[in-house]
């Protein structure tokens, strides 16, 4: 077991096609390593602690910064198969031949890439607020995406409260939690994005998301066991990617969680964490009957 955690740390970097990658590594070591991608210009300490650490008690968590992003060298590239491609060498070379992928938002897209290029490298997907090659909303984004993200906002970092939380007291409430927890950990923190990457990441979701007959039958090759975690009313990747993806990919779950946006699981990161846990290592659970090996089996009431 690592005795560092999301908070501590140390960010290291390895070097692959030219590109210095900066990355965290922590967590219980002895399974197949979860490699985090991140939403729009978020970098490391974007991530819930909450979440990479529940994870991190069961398996080690993989935090990077992909081409351009932050203490990463490069460009950001404008095509999600690039950025794909490059989180493959960044993986590689850390000398893994397997890895648990999960993305978020944009870094969902950048899962399903990893997957779609180097199948043998990916045994299990898990999916947030994302959507597909061609999907709802993706671009050009809603109406309502395009004024949240227009909008000033004091200080700045409450634009996360409405990008990844709903409207209501509760939601913001967790939004508000989720903030604090944000800014846990406080030495060795990544620098703020560059004037570039936003552009460069809104051209690439501008080529994603054109539509054209059969541009989501790439989803039908992703093979892996794939968890699609999604919140009941995302207003920036519309729910209703998440209903097509999980009715095309062979081998798909979903979980909506109510009155939940597009940050969903930080809004539930205890059971966010509970879920992926369950759907990661569902296959080391031996000790169950026939009937019972469903995905998620069902819960007996209690007493």
């Amino acid at each position: 077991m690592s005795t560092h955690d999301n908070q501590t740390a140390p960010t290291q970097y390895v070097e692959a096609g030219g590109i210095r990658f900066a990355y965290r590594r922590f967590g219980r070591t002895g399974r197949i390593p979860l490699v985090f991608n991140q939403h729009y210009t978020g970098t490391m300490d974007y991530w819930d602690p909450a979440v990479t650490n529940g994870l991190a008690a069961h398996r080690e968590v993989i935090l990077f910064n992909n081409a351009g992003i932050s203490s990463s060298s490069g460009e950001v590239p404008e095509s999600i198969d690039e950025m794909g491609a490059n989180a493959i060498a960044f993986i590689r070379a850390l000398g893994l031949t397997q890895v648990d992928v999960l993305g978020f938002s944009i870094g969902g897209m950048v899962a399903q890439e990893i997957a779609v290029q180097a199948p043998q490298l990916v045994r299990r997907l898990i999916l947030v607020g994302t959507g597909m090659r061609g999907g709802v909303g993706i671009a050009p984004m809603t109406e309502e995406a395009a004024a949240i993200f227009g909008a000033t906002y004091d200080p700045p970092e409450n634009l996360w409260l409405s990008v990844h939380f709903t409207p209501s007291p509760a939601s913001q409430a967790a939004g508000r939690a989720f903030l604090k927890r944000k800014h846990l950990r406080q030495e060795g923190r990544d620098p703020e994005v560059n004037e570039r990457v936003g552009p460069a990441q809104i051209a690439a979701l501008g080529k994603y998301g054109e539509r054209h007959e059969g541009v989501a039958d790439y989803l039908k090759g992703i093979a892996q066991p794939t968890l699609i975690v999604q919140g009941h009313n995302d207003v920036i990747a519309p729910t209703v990617n998440s209903y097509t993806m999980q009715q095309t990919l062979p081998n798909a779950q979903l979980v909506l969680y109510p009155d939940a946006n597009h940050g969903s699981f930080y809004q539930y990161p205890a059971l966010f964490v509970a879920h992926a846990e369950q759907f990661l290592s569902w296959e080391l659970q031996n000790d169950v009957s026939t009937e019972e090996r469903l995905p998620f089996p069902a819960q007996q009431p209690s007493n």
